[in-house]
């Protein structure tokens, strides 16, 4: 999933925290977008989704990620599609803005996070040198 714990910010409440972060590009003009994170091991419900949905508003996020250990239920899975999709200004395929994945899933190979992404060059591949042997005289340039 790639994203990076929260560490350090503020919680919005027991159940509207932020547990981490993921970041993405999906166009050339180098300004990231984001995903929100939370993680749920105890009773989640549709409510979660609604709160998460309210989270990403807060935290512009163009894409919110619920990771829990059950499975989620019809009303979340309704929950989610309502929230629609992410649609990138690039010839990517749009995604859902919120997703439910299961720790299972994840560790398995199941599920994975759906994000648009291009990641942007930022730096040139330096030029390749050779080794020059102990006693050997290096190559003379013209």
């Amino acid at each position: 999933m790639r994203a990076r714990p929260a560490s350090g910010e503020p919680k919005k409440g027991a159940d509207k925290g932020v547990d981490g972060y993921r970041t993405f590009y999906d166009d050339d003009s180098g300004k990231s977008k984001k995903v929100v994170v939370q993680v749920k091991s105890g009773h989640v419900s549709s409510q979660t989704i609604r709160d998460l949905k309210g989270t990403m508003e807060g935290q512009k996020a163009e894409i919110g990620a619920l990771v829990t250990l059950q499975e989620s239920t019809g009303p979340m899975r309704d929950e989610a599609l309502s929230a629609g999709l992410y649609e990138p200004p690039t010839l990517l395929p749009p995604v859902p803005c919120l997703q439910i994945l299961t720790i299972h899933g994840l560790l398995d190979g199941t599920e994975r996070l759906e994000c648009p992404d291009i990641a942007p060059t930022t730096f040139k591949r330096a030029p390749r040198r050779t080794k020059i042997k102990k006693g050997a005289e290096p190559p003379h340039s013209s």
